[in-house]
């Protein structure tokens, strides 16, 4: 799969914008703050229907103005694909594919498979779970469908448990009722979680050797579960058992919501043992990861979006991951940077298919 073309009308800081892409490399030259990752937050948006930088729908519109909207085309299995995003103040927003509105937005996440490798991505290491379950739903989401529904029902019976400890309403049947309905999608959601943390875990140790070299450094992932603490494994036990002090503290603290990854370096907690470079070549590993999995649970090589990565790693790193990214068992790629140097080592890989836009102030030029 790959964009073919990009049409974006008053996106952040980027006005106008028409670009037609190379099925390979997509390189974006300029400093920061320019509009380099506007575009890629635009590509990011048009396969999750949410901003990769946290801003909501009406902050995605250009300063002064009431709408944006994007355009793209698509090659998908082999056939022409075309999506239109409108947002308007106001306004809810619109999503059609092929002229044919969603009914439901997440009946479209994982039509267009995308990965993003950005220095947020330092958050997977050093943030809260939050951060760590977002990533692992997002991922999971993108391949099965009932996982993305499972979550839905157990985070509306998580609200309605949250709503009644926060009214301070004690009956016993209501929580019953809410606990029973939250039992079936969190078994899915746990069993899922754990299999995928194991799963990924050796395709991602495979991607940190490949670009660490004879580093000698061992890493590895470890999936923390609610349930395993339950006495029989259900939800229902483990809510039953922590009621009286969620009454207290009125909110729910036990269930998936509370999952974590273990992240390791040498045995070591990775937020406390890993340099920079470290964390930064640990991150994208797991991204490349990410991007194995989808591929070969989805039969589509997604997009993926390189968005200033080489920042903290040595020359020796960069080079492995120029070598990866560029050879034939990756897509189309999109590559932002402030140094050419990056860019033309990547370029002069591709045989001659790839592009080059400078980037300024929200305007993008055809660079030699």
């Amino acid at each position: 799969m790959y964009l073919r073309h990009l049409s974006l009308t008053n996106f952040k800081n980027i006005a106008e914008l028409s670009l037609d892409f190379s099925a390979k490399i997509n390189c974006f030259l300029g400093n920061n703050g320019m509009g380099k990752s506007n575009l890629l937050d635009a590509v990011h948006y048009l396969s999750f229907c949410r901003s990769f930088a946290g801003m909501t729908d009406t902050q995605l519109i250009r300063r002064g103005e009431e709408f944006t909207t994007a355009r793209a085309a698509y090659m998908r299995r082999d056939t022409p694909e075309e999506l239109t995003l409108g947002i308007t103040r106001g306004k809810r927003k619109s999503l059609k594919r092929g002229g044919k509105e969603y009914a439901r937005l997440s009946e479209h996440i994982g039509t267009f498979p995308l990965v993003l490798v950005s220095p947020a991505d330092i958050d997977l290491i050093q943030g809260p779970a939050e951060e760590r379950r977002r990533w692992t739903d997002m991922v999971i989401s993108q391949s099965d469908r009932r996982y993305l529904d499972a979550l839905i029902h157990y985070n509306s019976g998580l609200e309605q448990r949250n709503r009644l400890l926060r009214a301070n309403i004690v009956d016993h049947n209501l929580y019953d009722a809410i606990e029973c309905a939250m039992e079936a999608p969190a078994a899915y959601i746990h069993r899922v979680r754990k299999e995928w943390t194991e799963r990924l875990s050796g395709i991602f140790m495979h991607y940190h050797r490949a670009i660490a070299g004879e580093s000698g450094e061992e890493v590895n992932l470890s999936f923390t579960g609610s349930l395993d603490k339950s006495p029989d494994g259900s939800l229902v036990s483990l809510l039953q058992g922590a009621r009286r002090h969620d009454e207290t503290v009125r909110h729910t603290t036990v269930g998936p919501h509370r999952d974590d990854i273990e992240m390791h370096l040498d045995g070591m907690p990775m937020r406390r043992a890993g340099s920079q470079g470290q964390c930064k070549t640990f991150t994208v590993a797991l991204r490349l990861a990410q991007y194995d999995f989808l591929h070969t649970a989805t039969g589509i090589k997604p997009i993926l979006l390189l968005d200033d990565i080489f920042d903290k790693l040595d020359s020796q790193r960069v080079e492995r991951i120029m070598a990866m990214v560029t050879s034939d068992e990756f897509g189309q790629i999109f590559v932002t940077d402030t140094n050419r140097d990056h860019l033309d080592a990547i370029m002069s890989r591709t045989g001659g298919d790839y592009r080059l836009w400078t980037v300024d102030n929200g305007h993008f030029s055809p660079a030699n």
